[in-house]
């Protein structure tokens, strides 16, 4: 009995696992393209503003962002003075720096090549209090330096801070290259390839508040970590860190959109759901358009440190080549497309050679142009 019991529920199982069908919902298929407007006015008179204009697009898409072009952009003062943006190539449109009236209020205007436009509400400046100190700490259990940000509102008026940072650090190649192939010729190398600098930017929603605490204080607040083992540190590292001053309305959208785009993907996660901001159609108030238009003064802070953590990058043992660049009708044997000269060689006519990835810094992403602040 219990045989033809175990029998029927296998049976069960299999029929039920049948009838599986995936499931895609019409939100992932769509598609529709929204408008995406990321960027703020920038008040502070000391930095240019950008605002980058993209459009949405089908989640299985594996091409970029499309980005909008041809697109008029503005910003208005409640009292009638409008300020228009340039647009500087690949979605960004950019308005110079200069001494606005912190005291008003503002709002942007979008007209689209398609003839839309786009409309936020008028926005108050929110006053960024300056930024204390740049800290840092290694943590031996993540094996990871961490950095900090510590800030303060005397007067208990900001309450609510976004954070944005850029990284900066400087790297070398294995093997030092000191010649290379031109016209048919070994010849000292004009250009230094083995020292670079590589940037990026952060990249995760960085918010915090002290609206729960009796002073406007933030102390200690973990702003980035960088493992020793992207090795980073290894020579010289900057950090240059922006501060804003955000209303209650810009930080409820902020959070709710790191909270959309930055769970982890578990259960007990908060579940997806669309995030809109202050700005809308004015044909159209229930189209759906991303973004969150705000007006603030922009705190800086640069931090540069020389911890000389991390290894030294290795790679592949060189090799020994002879010259054979004699002859006019003779093309130099050395294939210059894979390998590069790094330095002579034990004999007069040899050099040692290796790959691109162990001799050209560039390889890896970084650029041999030394910053300006470095």
């Amino acid at each position: 009995m219990k045989f033809y019991i175990a029998s029927a529920w296998f049976v069960l199982l299999i029929f039920m696992a049948g009838c599986i069908e995936p499931f895609s919902p019409p939100e992932v298929n769509s598609d529709e393209n929204h408008l995406v407007v990321d960027g703020f006015f920038n008040v502070s008179g000391t930095d240019t503003s950008r605002i980058e204009l993209r459009r949405t697009q089908n989640i299985n898409q594996n091409t970029q962002p499309a980005i909008e072009t041809g697109a008029t952009v503005a910003v208005e003062q409640k009292e009638g003075g409008v300020y228009p943006f340039a647009e500087s190539g690949n979605g960004m449109y950019v308005l110079p720096p200069r001494n606005y009236n912190t005291a008003l209020q503002y709002r942007i205007r979008i007209k689209t090549r398609n003839g839309q436009e786009y409309l936020s509400e008028y926005v108050s400046v929110s006053q960024t209090p300056a930024i204390d100190s740049i800290t840092y700490k290694l943590d031996a259990f993540q094996n990871a330096m961490v950095f900090y940000v510590n800030t303060h509102d005397a007067q208990n008026h900001t309450q609510f801070y976004r954070w944005k940072f850029e990284e900066t650090w400087e790297y070398e190649a294995t093997y030092y290259s000191a010649l290379e192939v031109v016209n048919n010729a070994v010849v000292l190398r004009k250009d230094n390839i083995n020292s670079c600098w590589s940037h990026k930017k952060s990249g995760s929603i960085l918010l915090g508040s002290t609206v729960r605490l009796s002073d406007d204080i933030i102390k200690n607040l973990p702003l980035n970590t960088v493992p020793v083992s992207t090795n980073k540190l290894y020579i010289k590292y900057s950090l240059l860190v922006r501060q804003y001053g955000l209303s209650q309305k810009a930080f409820e959208y902020w959070t709710d959109l790191a909270k959309t785009t930055q769970g982890t993907g578990s259960l007990f996660d908060p579940q997806p759901s669309q995030v809109t901001g202050n700005i809308k159609n004015t044909a159209d108030s229930k189209e759906p358009v991303f973004g969150y238009f705000s007006a603030a003064t922009e705190e800086t802070r640069r931090l540069t440190i020389t911890p000389h953590l991390g290894v030294f990058p290795r790679c592949t043992e060189p090799d020994t080549l002879p010259i054979r660049c004699g002859g006019r009708d003779e093309e130099c044997a050395l294939n210059t497309t894979q390998l590069l000269l790094t330095y002579w060689g034990p004999r007069a006519d040899s050099v040692l050679v290796a790959s691109t990835e162990c001799t050209d810094c560039r390889t890896n992403g970084g650029t041999t142009k030394r910053p300006s602040f470095w």
